[in-house]
């Protein structure tokens, strides 16, 4: 991956500007220092021509600073000049380790309220910069993205919202249902796969993982999440197994129908390691059920990979799942707010895309194509060969 940065002989859009809304510090941090280190060690025949337009600095980080009166009442504020800047703004609407006071009460940042930062943000930089790109791991109310009788299309809205205030480009990874972009059609709308970072974690976790179909099934939670698995199973050569549920459409727990049963479909599993593939961990509920009953059909190993640990209900049901021999590791990015109990499970192991993302914000800058990251067939089956599970 790093020959593609090498080959970058095109001129940038504008010089980058990096913005961190409250709790994606962090990981800001580190795609600014990436940029800092293969700028300043770039080969690219532009590099000394750029160089007096901000193409090489010490950090492209932009101070912004969303100060609260004590309503609870926000404006936003850039530290900095922004004008002809392409500017690259990291939002994780999830992160309800962010608080603020109002009335006196410390109060978690729920996603709506990191929104309406992001658009206090945007709203500044509006018609000084020269593009605007959001990078929203977790599509805000992605969840919400098609209506089901009398109800709201969040998600959508919210896509035209931003499109309207003047955003180009709006990054995501692995959106629950990749079909919300066609509300925004006329904008970029970038769904970035994150199954070669999860592989490659799984292998550091785990190097004696067998990829073979004699020892390996992929399986996934639920019908709605069939499009990954299918891609897992294919690039793997792996067996694919599927779970659906059964709910009671006449009761609605925690905003969802309840579920009744998992029902299995798929080979034989006795003595093999399993993969649950999903997008996100809830409550962890339904994920813990169907580990057990993966182990009940005599499963070997559950590994469970997911894009986004939520784990709305606390971490307790995981830990006891790990006692009791249910699960072997959790897999999920750093894309999102990991609180420090999380980090410190042994079951759980993170998947860093910093490394990723900057790569995603350099080929956007010089306009180059995304394809070749997106498609990550080719890698996964080149970093099987080099730890050597494929000929």
């Amino acid at each position: 991956m790093a020959d593609v940065l090498k080959r970058f002989n095109s001129r940038p859009y504008g010089p980058i500007g990096l913005i961190a809304m409250k709790g994606c510090e962090e990981l800001v941090d580190k795609i600014d220092k990436y940029l800092v280190k293969w700028r300043t060690e770039s080969t690219s025949e532009l590099k000394n021509e750029l160089d007096h337009g901000g193409y090489i600095k010490d950090s492209y980080v932009i101070d912004v600073s969303l100060p609260r009166f004590g309503s609870g009442e926000a404006k936003g504020v850039i530290e900095q000049s922004v004008r002809g800047m392409d500017l690259y703004i990291l939002c994780d609407c999830f992160n309800y380790g962010v608080t603020y006071n109002m009335y006196g009460m410390t109060v978690n940042m729920s996603p709506d309220d990191h929104y309406a930062d992001l658009k206090r943000i945007i709203a500044v930089a509006g018609g000084h910069a020269k593009r605007i790109t959001v990078v929203m791991p977790m599509l805000y109310e992605g969840r919400q993205h098609k209506r089901s009788g009398r109800e709201s299309l969040d998600c959508a809205l919210a896509l035209q919202e931003l499109a309207n205030m003047g955003v180009e480009n709006i990054v995501t990874f692995d959106a629950h249902d990749p079909r919300v972009q066609n509300a925004i059609p006329l904008k970029s709308f970038e769904n970035i796969p994150t199954n070669y970072q999860m592989i490659k974690a799984l292998i550091r976790e785990c190097p004696d993982i067998k990829f073979d179909k004699e020892n390996l099934m992929i399986i996934s939670p639920d019908e709605g999440g069939m499009g990954r698995c299918v891609y897992y199973s294919t690039v793997l050569g792996l067996d694919l197994g599927m779970f659906y549920k059964r709910r009671d459409y006449s009761k609605i727990v925690n905003g969802r129908n309840k579920i009744i049963s998992h029902e299995y479909l798929g080979a034989d599993l006795e003595g093999k390691d399993v993969i649950i593939v999903d997008d996100m961990i809830s409550s962890g509920d339904s994920m813990i059920d169907v580990a057990s009953q993966l182990k009940a059909r005599k499963a070997n190993r559950v590994f469970i990979c997911c894009t986004f640990g939520l784990f709305c209900n606390g971490l307790e049901t995981f830990d006891k799942a790990y006692k009791d021999g249910l699960i072997e590791k959790v897999f999920t990015t750093n894309t999102i707010y990991r609180p420090e109990q999380l980090k410190q499970r042994e079951w759980y192991a993170e998947v860093d895309m910093s490394k990723y993302m900057t790569y995603i914000v350099e080929i956007l800058n010089h306009d180059a194509s995304i394809g070749p990251i997106i498609n990550t067939k080719d890698r996964i089956t080149n970093l099987l060969k080099r730890k050597g599970y494929r000929e």
